[in-house]
């Protein structure tokens, strides 16, 4: 009699186990929102395209500036080399004399006068020559002659004496070969060359 009823408790516990299920309940996942993704995703997507918006236009600014540096700085030499040229243009004179003549010559010289007083670090050297007639010795006395007097022009206007300095050549460097009166006329002359400041010349105005 124990043993039925035992069996039958057990039956029960089993037929109540089975409508059960048994086991743990399954976990049921959590709902993902999509929609809220694609919104993160597309703000992370316009945040990159904005950053590197910024470092292209950040490189195309420093380029933009390198080139504007660039270009001033090419003016810039090629300004220094225009005045140098003007600085360097001859000035010629007459047989066995060392004034300057006016006209043309005068006018290189007032334009050197302008150059040297819009550059107050510029200094230049004067070198007189001469053409082949006469002794060695009075000809590099000419020469000198001719270097003080255009020197002495540019400082009776104002140009500081330690700016200039001048020496002669005589007729040892002529630039014009030739024993008649064209070879001699280039080659009684003034040179004038730059010695300091000439890197970073500007031109006056108005010239």
């Amino acid at each position: 009699m124990k043993l039925r009823f035992s069996l039958i408790v057990g039956m029960a516990v089993m037929i109540v186990a089975a409508a059960c299920g048994g086991g743990q309940p399954e976990e049921v996942a959590p709902a993902v929102d999509s929609a809220a993704i694609r919104d993160s995703l597309a703000r992370l997507e316009a945040q990159r395209r904005a950053y590197e918006d910024s470092v292209r236009r950040a490189r195309e600014e420093q380029e933009r500036l390198r080139r504007e540096r660039e270009e001033a700085e090419a003016r810039a030499r090629a300004l220094a080399a225009e005045v140098r040229n003007m600085v360097a243009m001859r000035i010629h004179f007459d047989f066995d004399k060392s004034a300057i003549r006016p006209g043309s010559d005068a006018d290189v010289m007032q334009q050197k006068l302008e150059i040297l007083q819009a550059n107050p670090a510029l200094q230049i050297e004067i070198v007189g020559h001469c053409d082949e007639r006469g002794s060695d010795e009075y000809n590099m006395a000419l020469g000198m002659r001719r270097a003080t007097a255009a020197k002495k022009w540019l400082t009776d206007r104002g140009i500081a004496d330690n700016r200039v300095t001048v020496r002669s050549m005589g007729e040892e460097n002529p630039i014009a070969m030739g024993s008649n009166e064209d070879a001699w006329q280039q080659n009684r002359r003034d040179e004038f060359n730059v010695t300091a400041g000439g890197d970073r010349l500007v031109k006056p105005s108005g010239m």
